[in-house]
């Protein structure tokens, strides 16, 4: 992909590559940038089988470091500065970072750590790589929820990475010609590999700020001010925008990571100057693995792209109607970084195979249409997916007891009034146990992303077992996404600013100083909203883990006026 962006360089020098709140880039000023800090890491001593970590915010620098990484011959590890500090000094030990790519200063969690800036002033006295030359040269790592409790690193090699980007040429998703891609994933989550890439065939990209996201009016005057062709959305998140855009947009807009509702593809595949497609694939296959138009009634997944083989197995290994989907290629992962047993547990010999190659055992249970197309049934594990993040439930368990007053917790997926996955976690006291729900809350919000943190919890005197002494999941009971008694009527400037905010962004008539957040429906899309909204309308700059520390509505106001004043003085 380096040969490829070099050649657009080239080709395109005064086309713009990328639009961020910190200004445009054209192509020649990317290509310089990028020669810059690849020439700085490569003075380091950095080259292939070394690992950068970059922990940028969005803006344009988001392209700069990955690239620049890439042309020093190394592979870039993305750490998102919202992510809590614990969590961010795991990755860069697990990953071995050498350097570390931020524009922010050192992160507490560099300790010992050479630091730099994306913008170098001057070239140094080493030159870029300029590519591997191996397609098998490890090209990212993105670390994803892990089942015993910590994330775990999924490495991906060049080859992989060029191999999806042919593969969806190939089935169309990515047309022939100049586009202008909305860039929206987080660098931390795969999907933002195939967003980014596209600077490197000649497309531009437009870097969607927070507020851009999730403000339906802001987005709107984006895609007109830069003309945007090409969105990139989780089903859930475009339900929370899409349909509050205006009417009769031309847009190719791909919707992955979870799941598309029944509701939604029938809406999709009806809507005109619309074309939606639907994409699969975990993040061990490189990003997509099946793609497919939304058409119809039916939602699918669609078939394997050129350069997978899709294989649906039974519990023997023997092809079948229904069973396991295993995938096999180019695209499957390098394996997971430092964990060489978990890696032959899920990365297994391809029976149908004469070279030797593995493939990916997905934990999906899918059906082989007639027409050859597959549909997705469910896990045959306990992984579930959240807004288009993929959540180990043990991950939260593992934090929840660690606080010293829970003997005992279990989590699991429930579903909102609006058909929406939020997650839920039940939780046993110690005896003399006190901690409150909103302190576990915020408890899980110091240790965990925000779409690990539980939008629920529920207080139980003992969890239920199966005969076998396991917990017995089918038993919890059930809990849904509902109000808090009403309370006293907000009575403060901010506390009727944030009311507003939260009945405008939850769809409520009224909310009260008392209530609660996740009660009332929020999660961690709807938080970012509110940190935009109050951002833009009042200039309070929170962040979206304040929600999670302060879930009541006169508690985060508090926590927004001392900030308001800090800022002041």
């Amino acid at each position: 992909m380096v040969g490829r962006f070099l050649q657009s360089v080239r080709s395109f020098p005064d086309r713009a590559a990328v639009h961020g709140a910190d200004g445009t880039l054209t192509f020649a000023e990317l290509g310089e940038r990028t020669a810059r800090l690849a020439g700085a890491l490569r003075a380091l001593g950095i080259g292939r089988g070394d690992r950068v970590g970059v922990s940028v915010p969005r803006g344009a620098d988001w392209v700069v470091a990955p690239l620049a990484v890439w042309r020093a011959g190394a592979a870039y590890v993305p750490l998102d500065p919202a992510y809590p500090d614990d969590r961010l000094a795991f990755v860069a030990a697990d990953a071995g970072l050498r350097a570390v790519v931020s524009d922010t200063g050192r992160p507490s969690w560099a300790d010992g750590l050479p630091v730099l800036s994306s913008h170098q002033p001057d070239r140094p006295g080493e030159e870029p790589h300029d590519g591997v030359g191996d397609s098998r040269a490890p090209a990212y790592v993105i670390y994803t929820s892990g089942s015993t409790g910590r994330p775990k690193g999924v490495e991906v090699a060049h080859g992989s990475v060029a191999a999806l980007v042919a593969g969806l040429e190939e089935r169309g998703v990515y047309p022939a010609g100049h586009r202008v891609v909305g860039w929206n994933a987080s660098l931390s989550f795969d999907a933002s590999v195939q967003q980014w890439v596209r600077v490197c065939r000649g497309d531009t990209l437009v870097v969607l700020t927070d507020e851009d996201r999730t403000d339906p009016g802001r987005l709107d005057a984006l895609l007109d001010e830069h003309a945007v062709t090409d969105l990139d959305f989780t089903p859930s998140h475009w339900q929370l925008v899409g349909p509050r855009l205006r009417p009769g947009r031309a847009l190719r807009l791909l919707l992955g990571g979870e799941p598309v509702p029944e509701r939604l593809w029938r809406s999709l595949a009806r809507a005109e100057l619309l074309e939606a497609w639907n994409l699969y694939g975990p993040t061990e296959c490189t990003v997509d693995a099946t793609a497919t138009r939304i058409t119809g009634d039916a939602p699918r997944l669609g078939d394997g792209l050129a350069h997978v083989r899709a294989h649906v197995l039974d519990e023997a290994l023997r092809p079948a109607t229904r069973g396991e989907l295993y995938l096999a290629g180019p695209a499957v992962a390098v394996g997971y970084v430092g964990r060489p047993g978990l890696t032959a547990e899920r990365f297994v010999a391809d029976p149908f195979a004469a070279d030797g190659t593995r493939m990916y055992r997905t934990g999906d249970e899918v059906r082989r249409r007639p027409d050859g197309t597959l549909e997705f049934l469910g896990r045959t594990d306990r992984q579930i997916k959240i807004r288009g993040f993929r959540v180990e439930p043990g991950e939260l368990e593992d934090r929840l007891r660690v606080h010293p007053q829970v003997t005992a917790a279990v989590a699991a997926p429930r579903s909102g009034p609006d058909g929406d996955a939020f997650l839920a976690a039940y939780y046993v006291l110690a005896p003399e146990g006190t901690v409150s729900g909103d302190e576990l809350r915020a408890h899980c919000a110091a240790g965990l992303p925000g779409h690990l943190v539980p939008s629920a919890l529920v207080r139980m005197d003992a969890l239920p077992l199966t005969p076998n002494g396991k917990v017995d999941t089918a038993a919890l009971p059930a809990v849904t996404s509902v109000p808090d008694t009403a309370g006293r009527s907000p009575e403060t400037e901010l506390e009727q600013l944030i009311a507003g905010v939260w009945a405008d962004v939850l769809g409520r008539d009224t909310v009260h100083a008392d209530e609660n957040f996740f009660a009332l429906g929020g999660h961690s899309l709807v938080a970012l909203r509110v940190v935009s909204r109050l951002k833009r309308d009042a200039g309070i700059v929170l962040r979206t883990k304040d929600v999670y520390r302060f879930p009541r509505l006169r508690d985060l106001a508090r926590h927004a006026e001392s900030v308001r004043a800090e800022a002041a003085s």
